[in-house]
């Protein structure tokens, strides 16, 4: 069946999400290392991305972890240089596509005070489609409901869609679901897969 639309993740897609990388730069890699380990912010990230409350969940949290209460407070703090910069040979992706008329929509797990943030830096978060946005959907990937939630408010399903996200649990619920998926590991890839697929010719994918 032929691709009728073209579904991005946003963070390592079409933005650097590398909180590690801060992370080592600001601490240094064994300070890092040990945050990461010894901590739930990354959990606590998650339910930021079902719609918690972006401030008050980490400055809480860090309260109750005091040993790496700047770090915690940081994720807050620091946030956009989590999320930066974009990607433009991802972004040029998707403008292509749509110079084409294909549909091209967002999934992506990113809270809702955070997605208010990217939005006023990059414009291009403005432009698809259609936006599933798992902070005000309240379900974040790989649970299920969001990918039945997609079908149920766009109409289309199974290899009508394709799916680029950089982790493989959200790629794998896609599958269930018939989807076409791309694990994204840089854009020339993705391109490569575009034009595999018949959306885009290679003159237009670069």
């Amino acid at each position: 069946m032929t691709v009728k639309a073209v579904i991005f993740d946003v963070g390592n897609v079409l933005l650097e999400w590398k909180p590690e990388a801060f992370y080592a730069q600001k601490y240094g890699a064994d300070r890092a290392k040990a945050f990461f380990a010894e901590t739930d912010v990354e959990a606590v990230n998650y339910r930021i991305d079902q719609g918690a409350p972006f401030k008050s969940s980490l400055y809480d949290y860090a309260d109750q972890v005091p040993e790496y209460a700047a770090e915690i407070r940081d994720w807050h703090d620091s946030w956009l240089q989590m999320a930066s910069p974009e990607i433009p040979h991802s972004v040029r992706l998707l403008r292509a596509l749509q110079a084409k008329g294909a549909p091209v929509f967002a999934l992506t797990n990113f809270g809702i005070e955070t997605w208010e943030i990217a939005r006023g830096v990059f414009p291009f978060l403005d432009e698809f489609d259609r936006l599933y946005h798992s902070g005000h959907m309240k379900v974040a990937k790989p649970s299920p409901r969001i990918y039945e939630m997609v079908e149920e408010d766009c109409g289309l399903s199974g290899d009508e869609l394709i799916f680029a996200d950089d982790r493989e649990e959200n790629l794998a619920t896609a599958g269930v679901y018939g989807w076409k998926t791309h694990l994204f590991k840089d854009p020339a890839g993705w391109a490569d897969r575009l034009v595999a697929e018949g959306l885009l010719k290679a003159e237009e994918a670069v």
